[in-house]
């Protein structure tokens, strides 16, 4: 019983961290929008600029969705373990695209395409990540809360008129 609180704790405290470092890099790269738009969108209106990286932002989301049809089937196959490890290593190889992208200065129209692509990978990998470890760990602190709470989920308490 012991090892499967463990396991359950290692899981739910993975599943958190997943989660912060997933809208951590997301967090960033909304607030670098504004230093990110001129680089790999420059323009003479800088609205214009703005809005292509914004979308470009919102089309990591797009992604979602397939990214976790892909990864609960692989899971199914494979294992939920390997799905994830697939998803993270993704993930990974995305961000760090991110990072070293060349400007449009150095490569002209290459470089937006290699930011959406980047992102579009960041996308797809995170579909994969909210299938296997958060439902995960969100399974486990509801087992975690039932036991250190038995009884019904919710209680309905009538007070006295």
């Amino acid at each position: 019983m012991a090892s499967q609180d463990r396991r359950s704790r290692r899981a739910v405290v993975a599943a958190g961290i997943g989660t912060v470092v997933e809208y951590y890099d997301l967090t960033v790269y909304a607030y670098l929008a504004v230093v990110v738009s001129p680089l790999f969108f420059p323009s003479d209106d800088p609205t214009a600029s703005l809005l292509s990286s914004l979308a470009v932002f919102a089309s990591a989301y797009l992604m979602r969705p397939i990214g976790g049809i892909f990864f609960g089937r692989l899971g199914d196959r494979f294992g939920r373990k390997r799905a994830l490890l697939v998803s993270v290593i993704l993930m990974g190889v995305g961000t760090t695209l991110m990072a070293l992208l060349p400007t449009y200065a150095a490569v002209g129209v290459l470089a937006p395409i290699l930011l959406v692509i980047a992102r579009l990978l960041q996308g797809f990998s995170a579909g994969g990540e909210l299938g296997g470890a958060r439902r995960r760990g969100e399974v486990h602190m509801c087992i975690v809360a039932h036991r250190s709470h038995p009884g019904p989920a919710l209680e309905t308490t009538t007070s006295p008129a």
